[in-house]
């Protein structure tokens, strides 16, 4: 029993060349990663809040990852959200999506990627950045072209 249990610790432990985590706490909007980075539906605003919320849905089901979104424009990868297995496609992602959040968790940092794993949301304030007709029509190709 004894070897069995030393063969799963050192199975599970971190290669040696992980980083040492740090305790953070952190508030932002669940995001989209996909549609963030890509620019594929416009500019950063084009990506957040209620006006985005059906699309972040899709691409979380689908199991592109999500990301944790604060006021000063840092990205945080969200490698894991609570209880459950991954952080993309579960209940809890999806029951987030496009709301701000405050989370605990280990905050990882490499190659010049931001990750946190979420161990817990201190608290759900829904979705706070709300609809297009608080910024208008986002993206600017959404506006149809007059007809001459």
């Amino acid at each position: 029993m004894k070897r069995l249990l030393a063969t799963l610790a050192a199975l599970t432990a971190l290669p040696a060349w992980a980083s040492e985590g740090e305790r953070i706490t952190v508030t932002g909007e669940i995001i989209d990663t996909w549609c963030y980075y890509s620019g594929v539906m416009g500019g950063p605003d084009a990506v957040v809040g209620s006006a985005h919320h059906t699309c972040a849905l899709w691409c979380s089901a689908s199991g592109i990852p999500i990301g944790l979104l604060t006021e000063d424009g840092t990205v945080y990868t969200v490698l894991n959200l609570g209880p459950q297995d991954n952080a993309t496609g579960g209940d809890t992602a999806l029951t987030l999506a496009s709301h701000t959040v405050t989370a605990e968790g280990m905050f990882y940092a490499r190659d010049g990627i931001n990750y946190i794993v979420v161990e817990r949301v201190v608290s759900d304030m829904g979705i706070t950045n709300l609809s297009h007709e608080d910024y208008d029509v986002v993206p600017s190709f959404a506006i149809p072209e007059p007809k001459e």
